[in-house]
């Protein structure tokens, strides 16, 4: 199995899609299905009935998950989006932003 590129707690810029441009943090990831899931974006509405649970009923809405081609990791520089390169750096194997080669943490 590849290291992961993106991982969670990355800032992360959307691609496409109806938010893109738009940045946030990945609160998960799902490797197997291939989506992530980022924080204030790709909101939905679910529209729930009245149960046990809930007895109010009403209108949730939370982020659902995207697919990983979509976004791209937030360059630490300059927050613009960018690819990500494996390095080994002090001996250790790093991710580092392609565009401005800054180490990106996690």
């Amino acid at each position: 199995m590849a290291a992961a590129k993106i991982k969670k707690g990355d800032s992360v810029v959307v691609l496409s899609g109806k938010d893109k441009g738009r940045t946030g943090t990945v609160t998960q990831v799902l490797p197997k299905e291939g989506k992530v899931v980022v924080e204030g974006v790709n909101i939905v509405a679910r529209h729930r009935k009245p149960s046990q649970q809930n007895p109010q009923g009403g209108i949730d809405r939370f982020p659902a998950p995207m697919h990983i081609s979509k976004v791209a990791v937030a360059d630490p520089k300059t927050g613009k989006p960018t690819r990500v390169r494996f390095e080994v750096r002090d001996g250790k194997k790093v991710r580092v932003a392609v565009k401005s080669g800054e180490t990106i943490n996690g």
